[in-house]
C-alpha cells in the first residue's frame, strides 16, 4: 500500500521524523529555511498533511492548494496562524499541543516577572559595560514581589499555573477571564479572586496575560488599558503578540507611565518593532517560554501523534475542529 505524504514544515528532532518515517512520506524541512507563502503552497500540494509550526501562516489560499489535505498538526499551544474556519469549510482536521507545555510555560512567566520587577537584564547590561564601580543604597531600586498583588488576564491552565507559583511569594491574585473558573480552581490557584477588567488593571502590582489569540483580544491590552496601570507596575507578555498595542506600550515605558515589561511575544515577530531595544527598561526574549528540551519534545511528540492519528483512520487526541470528523 502506497504510503500517505506528509510535510515538516519546519526542522524538528531527528528521531520524530523517523518516527513520521513509519507511517509517511515525508518531506521535511531539516534545513529550517523559512517558507514563502508561495513555496509552502506549492511544498503543500500533493501532500495528505502537514506538521506547522508557528511561524508557518496557514491561509485558506495554502489549504486550497491541495484539495486532498486531510490534516494540519500545529507544534504549539496556540493556532492562530491557521486559518479554522477554511480547514473546517474543506473538511481539513486541526490540532495543537495543549497542556504539555503549561508548566514550563508558567515557569518562564515567573522567570520574566522577576527579571523585570527586579531589574535583572538592565543591571547585568551595566556590570557587562565595566560600569560598576562602587555599592549604591539606590542602585538599581527594583520592585518586591513578595507580598504584591499580582494580576493574570487568562485564567486557563497557564494561568492558573501562574497562579499557583504565587504561594510561595505570598502573594494576593486577582485574575480576569471570559468565564470565572470554579471555586476549586480559585482555591488551587493561591484562592484567585475574579475581578473585572478594569479592577484588573488599576490594581495589579504585576500584571501577567497568559490568555489564547483571537481578533476578539487584539489590542486588549492598549493606550486606554496601561494608563489605567499603576506607574510603579510591570507587565509580563508570554501568550501571543498582537495582545497588547506594542506601539502603545513602547509609549508608556519611555514616559515612565509603566516600571518595566517582560516580553516573550511580539506583533509582527520575529520582525519587532525596533523602538524596544531602546528602552532600558523592558526584558526582552525570543518566544522560548516553552523552550526546555523535555518540553519541546513532548510538543513535537504531540503533533506527531495527532498527524499520525488523523492520517491512519483514529481520531487525533487534540483536534480542534471536531465537526470534520462528522461531515458527511
Amino acid at each position: 500500500m502506497e504510503k500517505a505524504k506528509v510535510l515538516v514544515t519546519r526542522a524538528v528532532f531527528p528521531d520524530v521524523i523517523g518516527q513520521l518515517e513509519q507511517y509517511f512520506e515525508v518531506e521535511a524541512n531539516q534545513d529550517d529555511r523559512i517558507l514563502s507563502p508561495a513555496e509552502l503552497a506549492e511544498k503543500v500540494q500533493g501532500k495528505d498533511g502537514i506538521f506547522t509550526t508557528p511561524s508557518e501562516r496557514i491561509t485558506a489560499e495554502v489549504l486550497a492548494a491541495n484539495p486532498s489535505l486531510k490534516a494540519v498538526c500545529n507544534m504549539a499551544v496556540g493556532f492562530n496562524n491557521i486559518d479554522i474556519a477554511a480547514a473546517t469549510q474543506a473538511g481539513i482536521m486541526v490540532t495543537n499541543t495543549p497542556d504539555v507545555l503549561n508548566e514550563t510555560t508558567a515557569d518562564f512567566a515567573w522567570a520574566l516577572l522577576l527579571a523585570t520587577a527586579r531589574r535583572v537584564t538592565e543591571s547585568e547590561h551595566w556590570l557587562r559595560a565595566g560600569k560598576w564601580q562602587k555599592w549604591r543604597y539606590d542602585t538599581f531600586l527594583g520592585a518586591d514581589v513578595h507580598g504584591a498583588t499580582l494580576g493574570v488576564l487568562g485564567m486557563g491552565r497557564i494561568g492558573q499555573a501562574i497562579a499557583r507559583r504565587s504561594m510561595g511569594f505570598d502573594m494576593k491574585v486577582i485574575y480576569h477571564n471570559r468565564t470565572r473558573l470554579e471555586p476549586a480552581l480559585e482555591a488551587r490557584a493561591n484562592n484567585a479572586q475574579y475581578v473585572g477588567k478594569e479592577e484588573l488593571l488599576r490594581s495589579a502590582d504585576h500584571l501577567i496575560l497568559a490568555l489564547p489569540y483571537s481578533p476578539q483580544v487584539h489590542h486588549i491590552v492598549g493606550a486606554v488599558e496601561l494608563a489605567m496601570m499603576k506607574p510603579s507596575a510591570t507587565l509580563v507578555n508570554i501568550a501571543r503578540g498582537g495582545i497588547v498595542d506594542d506601539a502603545a506600550l513602547i509609549v508608556a515605558l519611555r514616559a515612565g507611565r509603566l516600571a518595566a515589561a517582560g516580553l516573550d511575544v511580539f506583533e509582527n515577530e520575529p520582525a519587532f518593532d525596533p523602538a524596544f531595544l531602546t528602552l532600558s527598561n523592558v526584558v526582552l526574549t525570543p518566544h522560548i517560554a516553552s523552550a526546555s528540551e523535555p518540553t519541546r519534545r513532548a510538543m513535537a511528540n504531540c503533533a506527531a501523534a495527532n498527524l499520525i492519528a488523523a492520517l491512519t483512520g483514529s481520531n487525533p487526541p487534540n483536534i480542534l475542529n471536531p465537526e470534520v470528523l462528522t461531515k458527511g
